[in-house]
């Protein structure tokens, strides 16, 4: 287990694009504007990656996602958070701001918690390419017309993460 005397542990981004190229391919007809991807990200530290979701918050190995290995690994520094005090912020915003009752596809989601999570480690931001995505769809006539589909899709998860 680290205590804050140990040396810093490194903190990285997983992006995984959930369309498997099909956004980089079909965006520009489809929405009207290029898209690289529509990403999910995960934040790996202590040989784990944490990732939020319809469940809650969640961890596996790192890569262990069903999304398999990611499409990019950005190093975003590393910290001095203790191990325990890490787990017991997870524990108490897995209670609260990432409860999977909270979770939306495009205003709360795995992104969110992702960029939550590198502040809280690392002080920093993870990239604007990831975080703006959702409202960068929501700007298109027909991002506005699958939001209100898309709002009513209900998860029901069988299991709650932390």
């Amino acid at each position: 287990m680290a205590d804050s005397t140990e040396s810093a542990v490194p903190v990285r981004l997983h992006i995984y694009d959930i369309s498997r190229g099909m956004a980089r391919t079909l965006s520009q007809s489809i929405l009207g504007k290029y898209i690289e991807g529509i990403w999910h990200t995960g934040i790996v530290v202590y040989n784990e990656e944490y990732f939020f979701g319809g469940s809650g918050i969640d961890s596996c190995v790192p890569g262990g996602t069903i999304l398999g290995q990611p499409n990019e690994v950005i190093e975003l520094g590393s910290t001095q958070i203790p191990r325990d005090l890490f787990q017991q912020y997870l524990q108490e915003v897995g209670q609260t701001e990432f409860n999977w009752h909270k979770y939306d596809l495009f205003h709360h989601n795995c992104n969110t918690f992702s960029s939550e999570l590198a502040k809280f480690l690392t002080g920093n931001n993870i990239p604007a390419k990831i975080t703006d995505l959702p409202e960068e769809v929501l700007s298109t006539p027909f991002g506005q017309m699958l939001k209100p589909m898309l709002d009513n899709l209900k998860v029901h998860p069988t299991n709650r993460g932390f």
